[in-house]
């Protein structure tokens, strides 16, 4: 995928978004490509949620327009699928029966649904357990189910809110592979919300960095690193530096 090959998926522009008197979000104008995988960081309380929030129209922008294929986001139209950072697994459903769920409502064929969810189980490695109940899974596990889910709608922007925050280091990095192996494998474009910037070097071919709130973009970052990526290697460690330095000051 190379990136001048890429067109525009998604066009932000002069984005803000105030609550009362409290400007959160201040005139944001970037894009994203195709296929992109963008990952957005910036200090605690800055507004990162929000900003996902106004992506998926949960909030109305109090200015500036967002487009989805050079039309404006509209949820009824767009297929924007997210993913929590609490597990959100439906306890009643089957693992297979959840990775299928979000199809039905869609009303997708069956025979597609089939098709889908069994190229997520196989890549997802779920085979052992897809007649299991979440109840019966891991924490981990079950955040696998839910962004198998999500990639299984084939999503025009699959937007993640720090879905590993709540997991040990070994169990993000598995995880962190798994992403890359589907968004690979499926060709989606990725908006992921971290604070954990080496997740961030990782995983992202574009790293937004967010300002201090009220928030803008304070710089796009491109990760010029092949995946999958050495968190030894003195490129990588030089890009987790140079956004740490960009975070702390002002």
């Amino acid at each position: 995928m190379e990136k001048e090959e890429k067109q525009t998926k998604v066009k932000v522009e002069n984005l803000s978004k105030q609550f009362g008197d409290l400007l959160v979000l201040d005139n944001m104008n970037f894009d994203i490509k195709k296929n992109e995988f963008v990952c957005v960081v910036g200090p605690t309380g800055c507004g990162k949620t929000t900003f996902l929030n106004c992506l998926t129209k949960i909030y109305d922008a109090t200015n500036g327009e967002i487009y989805i294929d050079g039309e404006p986001a509209n949820p009824r139209k767009h297929n924007i699928s997210f993913v929590f950072q609490e597990p959100s697994a439906l306890p009643w459903l089957t693992v297979k029966q959840n990775l299928e769920y979000g199809l039905k409502i869609k009303k997708v064929p069956q025979h597609i649904i089939n098709e889908r969810v069994s190229k997520i189980i196989k890549l997802m490695g779920l085979q052992s357990v897809e007649n299991a109940y979440p109840k019966d899974l891991s924490v981990s596990m079950e955040q696998r189910i839910i962004i198998g889910r999500s990639f299984a709608m084939e999503p025009d922007l699959l937007l993640m809110d720090e879905p590993y925050g709540q997991m040990d280091i070994k169990m993000r990095f598995y995880l962190e592979d798994e992403v890359i192996k589907l968004w690979k494998e499926l060709g989606s474009t990725v908006v992921f919300i971290t604070h954990n910037i080496e997740e961030a070097v990782y995983l992202a071919e574009k790293v937004l960095i967010l300002s201090n709130k009220p928030a803008n973009i304070k710089e796009e970052l491109v990760i010029d690193l092949p995946h999958p990526r050495d968190i030894t290697d003195p490129k990588f460690i030089e890009y987790r530096n140079y956004i740490t330095d960009k975070i702390r000051w002002w």
